[in-house]
């Protein structure tokens, strides 16, 4: 590697040794006799100080020719200074520049002056090198990493399925499009199906992280076209059995989000609280918790003004939502049998938004018909998918978390698109 340390890794146990940081120029200074260099990688911002009188010409021509965003990779010894950020500066003996750069920079990563989120978003690469994108992205991947990480532990085998189908995955008729060979095919709006199918294949409990697509003409704050889930799906079991599995994977990502990420919520300006538990309130329980309030006819969703205002009302961050009306809920999610106009569907609300939706499954197939055709679809066109169940089914149920939604509220985000590594959405096929 070109690099020896990351600046994050420079501590007192280096003082007065050799060490190599690799990085973009944040800013100079010139002070007189003196010049700084900030350095900045992705832990961080180093100081790199060029004595004029004590190094060579060469070397501070080129050190003073440097523009911001220029990559450098500089040689030198540790020193401690309580001035410079993190208690010590960097004394060059090397400077090379990697990368000059040849283009006006399209916005200031400093963050002094502030650009539009379609400015940043069409230089994304560069909008990353700012502290607040790249804090996010890192919360982000230790969110991903704790959903893997707690499954693993429950014994999950993560599974890889398809993203290009024959027909719609849920029943939708928002769908991608594409040219496969000779036939017409659709990108999957859900793995919905295909995990069943591995849990009904004997796999019994399966995760996966994927791409999903919804041709939906959305402009807003709260939707993207090209999203990430993070889903789950076991074998032998009801809608508490998926909720108490989900339950566990969520209080472990707020765990290790707190844990390992407390820098750049600093950064962001915010924090993340561990629970200990998830309350769990019925549909029913919702409707009059949002009395006199809101009027809601049973039986119809939640709007967003709604559930932003569900934690005030109800004293919790985060709980479940469970026996939704049957109605308004994926033709697959499994009725009560005493009361069938409601199903064993569930969703996780955090912070006043819905990030994960799950059910146990209906996996008797003239169950299935029925609710098809319940809501006008054909059960010709998910034959294959329904005979899946008519060799030795067995009751299960899942779950998915949206990634970009759970770092939305992890990181306090107003617009998804901030969530999201190069967002797709109704108008944005770029970068």
């Amino acid at each position: 590697m070109m690099r020896t340390h990351y600046k994050n890794q420079v501590t007192a146990e280096l003082d007065g040794k050799e060490v190599t940081l690799g990085g973009w120029v944040h800013e100079t200074r010139d002070l007189g006799g003196l010049l700084f260099v900030l350095l900045r990688d992705k832990t961080g911002v180093a100081q790199v100080l060029f004595k004029k009188k004590e190094v060579p010409a060469e070397l501070l021509a080129l050190a003073s020719s440097l523009v911001k965003e220029t990559a450098i990779l500089v040689q030198g010894k540790v020193k401690a200074s309580k001035q410079a950020p993190g208690g010590f500066e960097i004394i060059p003996t090397t400077l090379t520049v990697l990368g000059p750069v040849l283009k006006k920079v399209p916005l200031d990563v400093t963050g002094k002056v502030p650009a539009e989120i379609d400015t940043r978003l069409d230089a994304r690469f560069i909008d990353l090198r700012r502290a607040q994108p790249a804090a996010i992205f890192r919360i982000r991947s230790a969110a991903q990493t704790a959903f893997r990480e707690k499954l693993l532990a429950l014994e999950f085998q993560e599974i890889n399925p398809p993203t290009i189908v024959s027909a719609s995955t849920e029943g939708g008729s928002d769908l991608f499009h594409v040219q496969y060979f000779e036939k017409d095919a659709f990108l999957a709006q859900s793995p919905q199906l295909y995990k069943q199918l591995a849990v009904m294949g004997g796999l019994d409990k399966v995760f996966m992280t994927v791409p999903v697509f919804r041709a939906e003409k959305h402009n807003t704050i709260m939707h993207l076209n090209e999203v990430t889930q993070m889903d789950a799906e076991l074998g032998f079991a009801d809608d508490k059995d998926g909720m108490d599995v989900l339950e566990a994977v969520f209080l472990h990502i707020l765990q290790k989000v707190h844990d390992n990420c407390q820098d750049d919520l600093k950064t962001l300006e915010t924090t993340v609280t561990p629970l200990a538990k998830l309350k769990r309130f019925t549909y029913d329980q919702i409707l009059d918790a949002l009395k006199p309030k809101y009027e809601l006819e049973w039986g119809q969703d939640f709007s967003k003004e709604m559930e932003h205002a569900m934690p005030e009302l109800l004293g919790e961050e985060a709980f479940f939502i469970t026996d939704w009306p049957t109605a308004v809920r994926a033709f697959y999610s499994m009725p009560h049998e005493a009361e069938p106009k409601k199903c064993k569907a569930y969703d996780l609300m955090y912070r006043g938004l819905e990030i994960s939706s799950g059910a146990q499954r209906i996996h008797i197939p003239e169950l299935l018909e029925k609710a098809l055709r319940a809501r006008a679809l054909d059960p010709e066109d998910f034959e294959r998918y329904i005979d899946a169940f008519r060799y030795g089914a067995v009751p299960h149920a899942g779950w998915s978390i949206g990634s970009e939604r759970l770092t939305m509220q992890l990181t306090n985000q107003k617009n998804i698109r901030e969530c999201a590594l190069f967002p797709r959405d109704r108008h944005r096929l770029l970068p």
